[in-house]
């Protein structure tokens, strides 16, 4: 490596220049980009910076132009050959969901774009996708040239700062996009099972109807159907509903185990349990006596514990006020049980947590149970009160609920009660939770709202009148 960068440096820099900039616009602007180190490109212009080689002004302008005419480019591609994708898969797919697929990139496709310019794969496929699906250029533009600006930005200023350490930089920063593509698999994973929830409210009663169609479940209840009917009788519907409710609780403890445990594999492979120590020494230099009480105290009063009170305190408020519940287990865990699931989140992170140690046997700091309740517990009070409330109100209870977690964590870290990469794990934990039934939340809504109104047969209610909202 050390011969490469000599050599490197050796060539002319207006030929660095050139190069550098053909890597960074040929990830986007080919297809072939994929297999493109744009990362470590843009890490070896940093440290070239660093040593003299090239400048930063004139090189952080070079990568940014370079990769918003390889984004053009490729969004030019999309928007050329997309109508001919369509039209090949237009009669399967239909023209419902295509309109369905559209809205949804119309809505979030801005803020997709900039994320996606820090995911290696992401970076070369979204931008063909968003011109396939005609998203105009006005809006990709904006949204792209700021993720461009902040990857490329970071990436060169990162390479610059490193200096020497330009080696080790450049691959704990492969395996963390890496790590960030197993995150978005993960994410997709949360919000196909908070799809399914909400599709099936009675988890437990869906699996059972599933597994009645199997072979064997049928000659069971064939043969002994009358027995089954029998025994459900003598239990009683109040007993069956808290049976059913018991088993949607393990099924949302599994859930939760596999969240944890994917944050888990993601934090021990991500690199950065090797900054730790750094970021431990770097807060307990800056660690006073009296401003560590203080932080105690808070931390000791908003807790997972208190939180889920809290949560549970709302809950039960605002379930009497709007009796919007039902009896099954989406309906309990989003009202008037809505603590519940923290209790869940407590003992799945606790689990997880107990076992998290590395590939070769040595020790990885465990997953922080308590930023994981309290930020879910953020979260959910977010949730619960912007549902019914007005956008206004939404903002600010979800921007508590954001200062609540950092607060939370940063005190934590500061007073070294939890790893930097623990704690990174937990609130992430927390997040993804909370997303679970936010989503079966709306999937549900929207489910409802479909039975209610036919798309065939909507009517546009009149003015001054209101359409009566049924309970959920």
């Amino acid at each position: 490596m050390h011969d490469l960068l000599t050599w490197v440096q050796s060539l002319p820099a207006l030929w660095i220049y050139l190069v550098a900039a053909l890597i960074v616009a040929g990830e986007t602007a080919v297809i072939f980009g994929l297999l493109v180190p744009g990362e470590a490109t843009l890490l070896l212009v940093g440290f070239l910076t660093y040593n003299g080689t090239l400048r930063l002004g004139p090189a952080l302008l070079a990568m940014i132009v370079a990769a918003v005419l390889g984004d053009g480019l490729a969004f030019r591609a999309g928007r050329r050959y997309g109508p001919r994708l369509r039209a090949g898969l237009g009669h399967r797919v239909g023209p419902r969901r295509w309109a369905r697929a559209d809205a949804m990139l119309a809505r979030l496709g801005g803020r997709g774009v900039f994320a996606a310019r820090w995911v290696a794969f992401a970076r070369t496929l979204v931008p063909r996708l968003a011109g396939a699906a005609g998203m105009p250029y006005r809006r990709f533009a904006p949204w792209n040239l700021a993720g461009v600006a902040t990857w490329v930005g970071g990436s060169v200023l990162l390479g610059h700062l490193a200096g020497e350490s330009y080696d080790t930089v450049s691959r704990l920063l492969g395996r963390a996009t890496g790590v960030a593509g197993l995150l978005l698999a993960g994410l997709l994973g949360v919000v196909l099972v908070g799809r399914w929830l909400g599709r099936n409210p009675d988890p437990v009663r869906a699996l059972l109807s599933r597994a009645g169609a199997l072979p064997p479940v049928r000659w069971l209840t064939a043969r002994y159907g009358v027995l089954f009917f029998l025994v459900a009788m003598r239990i009683g519907p109040a007993w069956t509903l808290l049976l059913n409710l018991a088993a949607g609780l393990l099924l949302l403890f599994a859930a939760g185990l596999a969240i944890a445990g994917l944050l888990a594999l993601v934090i021990r492979n991500s690199g950065l349990v090797a900054l730790d120590d750094a970021i431990a020494g770097w807060f307990a230099a800056r660690r006073t006596p009296d401003a560590a009480e203080a932080t105690m105290v808070v931390v000791s009063v908003v807790r997972g514990s208190v939180l889920i009170a809290l949560v549970g305190l709302v809950a039960a408020v605002l379930a009497w006020r709007n009796r919007p519940w039902r009896a099954d287990l989406l309906s309990v865990v989003g009202t008037v049980g809505a603590f519940v699931p923290l209790v869940v989140l407590a003992v799945a992170a606790e689990v997880t947590g107990a076992h998290s140690t590395a590939p070769g046997g040595g020790e990885v700091a465990a997953l922080s149970t308590q930023n994981a309740v309290v930020a879910a517990s953020f979260c959910t009070l977010a949730w619960l009160v912007s549902r019914s409330a007005r956008w206004p109100v939404a903002v600010a209870a979800w921007t508590t609920a954001a200062a609540g977690m950092l607060g939370i964590g940063g005190a934590r870290l500061y007073l070294g009660l939890d790893s930097a990469s623990g704690a990174a794990a937990a609130v992430l934990l927390g997040v993804l939770w909370t997303v679970v039934f936010m989503v079966a939340w709306a999937t549900r809504d929207r489910a409802v709202g479909d039975l209610e109104q036919p798309d065939d047969q909507a009517v546009t209610p009149p003015q001054g009148h209101r359409r009566p909202v049924e309970p959920c």
